[in-house]
């Protein structure tokens, strides 16, 4: 009976111990679902880990960061890296021929394994949305990097960042005042520089004070549901005392960044008739296509950049758009029946660019414009002549925040005297096949309902950010980038052909 007694009483204190250590355990696992601040300022275990206490604030040596939800961000790269409006001597107004960021370097990502960020406010996923955000700023400022998407290993010598730049207008929108807040909390003073507050700069500058005049905001679905463009003019214009009557009228440009991106949910040429997994404008659904404006539209039906279920376009009972063009034209002509239907004795002077992808298609944009300046209706009138000048401008915020980045290095001291643009790195991040909880399609990218079906505060490598290359730039984009951001691409080439780390990036010289 004693050894049967001593048997029960050691069980019975196994038991409790072993409780005691699961109670432990899952109070570990528990303390690991926080939100991202938290896990990058204070876990240490933590792949997202950064040591704040001992970060380089202030080093003029160090590169500087950008980085976008794709590749559009390369246009704001373009207007920075291009810009020479002061002497590089004194850095004072007055361009003297010689680049003003010539000897900086940049650190870019594009999140395009995340995008369209345009679409996660839809979704009611604005935390995971500035989720990937403050991963975008935390890789920028960390040292780590894969080599490839079949990297296990990760390496640990990339440089951090002395500016953040935020070269995507709706990471602005929901994420600037987040990551500083992020900062703050890490009592870190890394500058943040957004484009939305540059881009009202350079729009009011173009109106007179006393102009009655409607400004255009063509940006993604989620920048426009911040209302970050449209608060923003607003609130300049009466900070800067503009008396005339100054009207925004905004338009979710749905599908033209992924057109650009060659997102297969808006945009695959090989495809010859509609899929069932299109989430662009179509004759039915929440952003439709107006039967009753086809002859507006005008769009193009040549070489499946319009898909239909039928051999004539008029009788089509499923139309998709499969064009980065026909997706301008769609927004256009709404936003200018927006204008028209509001009977506004206003006219629309210019035109924000609210999406960096979208100077890709500043020619089409305009062309479209004067489309629809010229365009008559039935009983020969003009249609939207009444509410547009001839000549709209196009403005890229790209350009007033080269001119910010400027002043800010200029007013910190923090020119690199003995830098070199060409060191300049180029990032992108791809599905993290190694995550196990990660559903990845046969293209390699996550479907749809995964990438939007995702919560925040699920800390994990969803994406491993990799070196630029033909395994994640498709030919078509890298033929565009030659032609439209030239010196980019050469900085893109020189990272290739002098970098250990980009070794599989060679295969870009072979477009």
């Amino acid at each position: 009976m004693r050894k049967i007694s001593l048997y029960i009483s050691v069980f019975i204190l196994l038991f409790f111990v072993s409780c005691k250590e699961n109670t432990k355990k899952k109070e570990v696992v528990a303390s690991k679902e926080t939100d991202i601040v938290s896990t990058i300022i204070n876990d240490s275990d933590s792949f997202y880990h950064i040591d704040m206490a001992n970060y380089p604030n202030l080093d003029k040596s160090l590169p500087i960061g950008v980085f976008d939800s794709g590749t559009g961000g390369l246009t704001v790269l373009k207007a920075i890296v291009n810009y020479d409006k002061n002497t590089n001597a004194t850095h004072e107004k007055g361009s003297d021929g010689q680049l003003d960021f010539d000897k900086e370097s940049f650190i870019y990502l594009g999140d395009q394994a995340n995008m369209p960020y345009g679409n996660y406010s839809k979704e009611n996923k604005v935390d995971l949305l500035k989720e990937h955000i403050i991963k975008d700023a935390q890789f920028l400022m960390s040292n780590k990097y894969y080599s490839d998407a079949n990297d296990i290993s990760v390496n640990t010598d990339k440089k951090p960042v002395k500016v953040l730049v935020i070269a995507c207008n709706t990471a602005t929108a929901y994420g600037k005042e987040y990551i500083e807040e992020f900062l703050k909390k890490a009592n870190s003073n890394l500058k943040v520089i957004g484009v939305i507050d540059a881009g009202v700069r350079g729009t009011l500058a173009s109106i007179k004070k006393d102009e009655n005049a409607i400004i255009g905001v063509l940006a993604t679905a989620g920048t426009v549901a911040s209302k970050g463009y449209h608060n923003t003019i607003l609130k300049m214009k009466d900070k800067n005392g503009y008396t005339g009557n100054i009207e925004v009228f905004s338009q979710g440009g749905i599908g033209i960044a992924e057109a650009v991106d060659e997102d297969p949910n808006y945009f695959n040429k090989n495809l010859k008739k509609p899929r069932n997994n299109y989430k662009g404008p179509s004759l039915n659904g929440d952003v439709q296509i107006d039967k009753t404006l086809f002859d507006v539209y005008n769009f193009d039906f040549e070489d499946s950049k319009m898909l239909c279920d039928t051999e004539k376009s008029d009788d089509c009972s499923i139309l998709q758009i499969n064009d980065a063009k026909n997706y301008v034209r769609y927004h256009l002509v709404t936003l200018m029946e927006q204008i028209r239907l509001s009977k506004t004795k206003n006219k629309l002077k210019s035109i924000i660019l609210g999406c960096t992808h979208y100077p890709y298609m500043t020619d089409e944009i305009g062309a479209i414009l004067k489309e629809l300046y010229n365009y008559k209706g039935k009983d020969g009138k003009y249609l939207y002549r009444n509410f547009m000048v001839n000549d709209i401008q196009l403005i890229d915020p790209a350009v007033d925040t080269a001119k910010e980045l400027h002043e800010y290095l200029k007013a910190k001291k923090l020119f690199n005297p003995n830098g070199n643009i060409k060191n300049s790195e180029f990032y992108i991040s791809v599905a993290n096949k190694d995550n196990k909880n990660n559903r990845i399609d046969a293209d390699g990218r996550f479907p749809y309902d995964y990438k939007y079906g995702r919560n925040a505060n699920e800390i994990q490598e969803y994406v491993k950010i990799v070196p630029f290359s033909r395994a994640n730039i498709s030919y078509d984009i890298l033929t565009r980038f030659q032609k439209q951001i030239p010196y980019v691409y050469q900085l893109m080439q020189t990272f290739n052909n002098t970098n250990d780390k980009t070794k599989n990036l060679k295969e870009i010289n072979k477009i």
